[in-house]
């Protein structure tokens, strides 16, 4: 799969609505996206597998002690604590060779596997570390696919709220701690980790293309245009610059202003 190949799946990923979106096959494309020509099919079979163990283990166990037991012990998909800030944590091609990753590029397997084994689970975009929300008899339960796929209990959950900066009026309300976002969601989450990665780096071209990765999938958001559009900039492409900043504009957004005055900025440097 080259590049190109790779954005037309992630555009008409983004065409999907939210319940049929194709979070497996949309992660495998951003991966491609970064790096192409490489196989994804040990992505795909891992999945596979996962659903196959989860839908074995979902007959005599709780859904939070199938799901973490088949992902983590099974699988032995896990947190990479040694080698944090890898790039290799972010792409799930990586992640399925070395079975360790961030919590956002893990909670794709779980939630693939969830979702094809019927459990429901749903990504949690918790300030600071991506969770996981899992149905189960007794009510909603976190887990915590970095670590383990273990429990994370309300009072944790308020503690690391907390630290993230979270007033304590936030904190301790658990139906805001807990909130489900989408598939779509879960995986921009992963992209947005990219990004900030790579303008801390200085290497704009891959922010360029997480970015633009945002914009595909989630066509309804002009602000990653913005982002798409600094990144151009910082390369010294204005042309492709103006066209992200055309491509950012919205009716009532916010962020009007700010767009306004980059292709002020830009213009100034073509003249």
């Amino acid at each position: 799969m080259t590049r190109d190949d790779a954005e037309k799946l992630l555009f008409e990923a983004g065409q999907a609505e939210d319940d049929d979106f194709p979070l497996l096959e949309a992660a495998i494309a951003c991966a491609i996206h970064d790096y192409p020509f490489r196989d994804p099919e040990p992505v795909r079979t891992l999945a596979r597998n996962a659903a196959e163990r989860l839908a074995e283990r979902g007959s005599g166990e709780s859904p939070d002690d199938a799901l973490a037991e088949t992902m983590a012990a099974d699988l032995r998909l896990n947190g990479d604590l040694l080698t944090y800030d890898s790039a290799a944590n972010t792409d799930v091609i990586d992640v399925a060779e070395r079975r360790r990753g961030l919590s956002a590029s893990l909670a794709v397997f779980y939630l693939d596997a969830a979702r094809r084994a019927g459990i429901k689970a749903q990504g949690v975009d918790f300030p600071g570390h991506f969770l996981l929300r899992v149905e189960t008899p007794g009510g909603p339960v976190a887990l915590d696919p970095f670590s383990q796929g273990r429990v994370v209990m309300p009072s944790e959950l308020t503690r690391r709220a907390l630290r993230a900066g979270l007033t304590p009026h936030v904190a301790d309300r658990l139906d805001v701690l807990m909130a489900p976002v989408s598939d779509r969601q879960a995986l921009i989450r992963l992209q947005n980790v990219l990004f900030s990665r790579a303008i801390r780096s200085g290497d704009y071209e891959s922010a360029e293309r997480s970015a633009l990765r945002r914009a595909l999938l989630d066509p309804d958001d002009h602000r990653p245009w913005l982002d798409v559009a600094s990144a151009r900039e910082k390369q010294g492409a204005l042309a492709g610059a103006l066209d992200a900043l055309s491509r950012a504009r919205s009716p009532d957004d916010p962020f009007e202003a700010h767009r306004r005055i980059s292709v002020d900025r830009v213009r100034l440097q073509l003249n």
